[in-house]
């Protein structure tokens, strides 16, 4: 089963008080959303690997640590997943990006692809999944499905806010992915909104309604 952490870091709960405030306005929100990326990749890149090499500080030769090189990818899912992709790369700058794009069905309610572009290597790299909300769990989990089949092995996913029964079934589906979050709410309304939650994040990233 993979693993859940929810990254409770003061600064990042300070952020998410003020992305989930109805009053913050589309500027704000999507600054807020960018820096809480930042502090959450900076968490979710704790276990990279290391290896030593020598260098010459201008004292003297130095044994120092540097990353050994373990290749990165991030997929955004369309569209709200964009609003936390630059916040990552301002950490880890040379990540490659795919994109996948998702819409549910009205009828049967079932997500349905309509864009998805890889890594040609996606098979090499560790690979975070970026949604900022995790309601139903059906996108992230389709989403994750489909990339499996197009090679990726290592995968973990990345989101602001979770709701149980988001967590519960990427959990059921892909006992192989950790998941990462700022925060797990109280439950799904009947719209399949979290409650608490902030509303819909890509019309709050994106100025829509």
């Amino acid at each position: 089963m993979g693993n859940v952490y929810v990254f409770d870091h003061p600064l990042i709960q300070h952020k998410l008080t003020y992305i989930r405030d109805k009053h913050t306005g589309t500027k704000e929100f999507r600054e807020l959303v960018d820096e809480v990326s930042t502090l959450m990749a900076y968490e979710i890149t704790r276990d990279m690997p290391l290896t030593e090499v020598m260098i010459e500080t201008p004292v003297q030769p130095a044994q120092c640590k540097v990353l050994s090189g373990k290749k990165l990818g991030l997929v955004p899912i369309l569209r709200a997943g964009i609003g936390m992709v630059e916040g990552i790369l301002r950490l880890i700058p040379t990540a490659k990006v795919g994109h996948i794009g998702l819409y549910r069905d009205p009828e049967t309610l079932e997500p349905v692809q309509y864009y998805a572009k890889m890594p040609s290597d996606i098979g090499e790299r560790e690979l975070i999944v970026i949604d900022p909300m995790l309601a139903t769990g059906g996108s992230a989990s389709e989403a994750i499905r489909r990339i499996k089949e197009m090679g990726a092995r290592n995968i973990k996913l990345m989101c602001l806010i979770a709701a149980p029964e988001g967590v519960e079934r990427v959990q059921r589906d892909h006992d192989d992915v950790d998941i990462y979050v700022a925060a797990i709410d109280e439950k799904l309304d009947e719209k399949s909104y979290i409650v608490p939650g902030l509303g819909d994040a890509g019309d709050r990233l994106f100025g829509t309604k």
